[in-house]
């Protein structure tokens, strides 16, 4: 019989995925700013996309009036773009997607994901790959606000209801509804024991 895997550790940084725009449910405004409230808070640094504009602006912005150390990671191309933040802790420029999202999950202990867009999805959809392919451990954990991401919830189960994913993956990620559960529910995922495998740079 095989040793449970341990739990996650507290974090030292959260990667947080999210809108570059605002959404059409002003809630979510609200759970961005509490979001970057809590990480300050808490001592947690931030690590996300870079932007100044959105609910990743809202999330830097509260993150930063906390005291926190925020971190952006962004494409010189998105720049201008995303309105690049003026005032965080450090802005980190790559010249590509890939370089941006592999410096998100290297400086990151478990990721948050807020309501977004396709870039939120695809930025999700990587790290949940890498998962399971058994590159990494860290923890997911998805803000479902309003129910947004209950269609995301519906097809990660028919995939695995379809036959391409086993029921195992589903537990590589947390949906949760209140921010008072992100902390104990990141502390509650397992974590793979032994060393991580290291990613292929891009």
């Amino acid at each position: 019989m095989s040793s449970p895997s341990p739990a996650s550790p507290r974090p030292a940084s959260l990667c947080v995925f999210c809108g570059a725009r605002f959404g059409a449910d002003p809630d979510t405004r609200d759970t961005a700013v509490q979001l970057g409230t809590l990480l300050a808070r808490e001592g947690i640094t931030l690590v996300y996309g870079g932007g100044g504009v959105g609910l990743m602006g809202l999330v830097a912005n509260a993150a930063l009036s906390g005291g926190a150390n925020v971190i952006g990671i962004i494409p010189n191309f998105l720049l201008q773009r995303e309105a690049g933040h003026p005032a965080l802790s450090k802005t980190v420029v790559v010249e590509t997607m890939h370089e941006r999202k592999l410096q998100m999950f290297e400086r990151s202990d478990a990721f948050v994901v807020l309501p977004g867009g396709i870039g939120t999805l695809e930025e999700f959809f990587e790290v949940l790959s890498w998962r399971t392919l058994g590159l990494h451990s860290k923890p997911i954990v998805i803000i479902d606000q309003g129910g947004y991401w209950q269609p995301l919830a519906a097809l990660l189960r028919g995939v695995v209801e379809g036959g391409f994913a086993e029921r195992t993956h589903l537990d590589h990620v947390a949906f949760i509804s209140d921010l008072d559960d992100l902390l104990p529910t990141i502390a509650a995922m397992p974590r793979a024991l032994g060393p991580e495998k290291t990613l292929d740079r891009v």
